[in-house]
């Protein structure tokens, strides 16, 4: 079914889009795994409805989640929060791309008439450059609130993380007139992202040994995302809408790299 060819479209509806996803929202993923009192216990391939905050399992409460949005792939197989999830629950979270922010040379806090002035940060999006799907390595847990009744629709939560790996190096496949000329430029980390050759191999369920996982967190090749700047609306999370990627010619106010 489509582009991941999924077998299994899990939520009812499909997600309302989001121009500005934010941690503990709910997010779409694809990922393998049996289905649920399914008679054959075989890996299907599924589109799932995860939040954006990784829970463990052993957790004793959700709190931590949106500290848990993003996993560093250098450290993914040691930390106790996430090493059991990434040797057998990875998953693919699709997007358009992801922002960043970047704080200007000339935008570091000042004196203003006696106050502190905090600094400007100009958001950027970060894309394929050929227009295809963003595909994001991620990580899910599965959490059993204990408070609530066994049938309780919240009794069990479905959430996942970002693997994030070194933002790049090379220059930009398409870069702007002014402005960065790397993503490693507006900041050092950036999402991991899946070419289509890693795909299945990722969404494996089988796959479990270290050394095997390890060799698909390989940062991708460079040249393949453009970045560009949007309006600084996105700053703020109530803002939702498709003029949030609209494409400036430069910062809203001046940055210098």
């Amino acid at each position: 079914m489509g582009l991941f060819q999924v077998e299994k479209w899990e939520p009812e509806e499909a997600l309302a889009p989001d121009w500005n996803v934010a941690p503990t929202k709910e997010v779409q993923a694809i990922l393998e795994r049996p289905l649920k009192d399914a008679a054959e216990r075989r890996p299907v391939r599924q589109m799932r409805t995860l939040r954006w905050g990784l829970v463990p399992s052993w957790s004793t409460s959700p709190d931590g989640a949106a500290r848990m949005i993003n996993a560093r792939a250098e450290t993914l197989h040691e930390k106790p929060s996430f090493r059991r999830a990434f040797a057998a629950r990875r998953c693919i979270l699709p997007a358009d791309g992801y922002y960043e922010w970047v704080t200007g040379a000339d935008e570091r806090a000042k004196e203003v008439e006696g106050k502190r002035k905090r600094p400007r940060k100009q958001p950027y999006f970060v894309t394929p450059a050929d227009g295809s799907v963003f595909a994001m390595a991620g990580i899910y847990e599965f959490w059993r609130d204990r408070t609530l009744p066994d049938g309780h629709p919240r009794a069990w939560w479905a959430t996942c993380s970002v693997i994030t790996t070194e933002a790049e190096t090379g220059p930009l496949g398409v870069a702007p007139e002014a402005g960065p000329a790397t993503l490693a430029d507006i900041h050092p980390r950036m999402p991991l992202m899946l070419t289509p050759d890693r795909w299945d191999a990722w969404l494996d369920p089988a796959r479990t040994e270290p050394g095997d996982l390890a060799a698909l967190l390989a940062p991708p090749p460079e040249g393949l995302m453009r970045a560009y700047p949007v309006p600084t609306a996105v700053s703020n999370v109530r803002n939702n809408g498709p003029e949030l990627l609209e494409e400036l010619s430069g910062p809203e106010e001046p940055v210098l790299f």
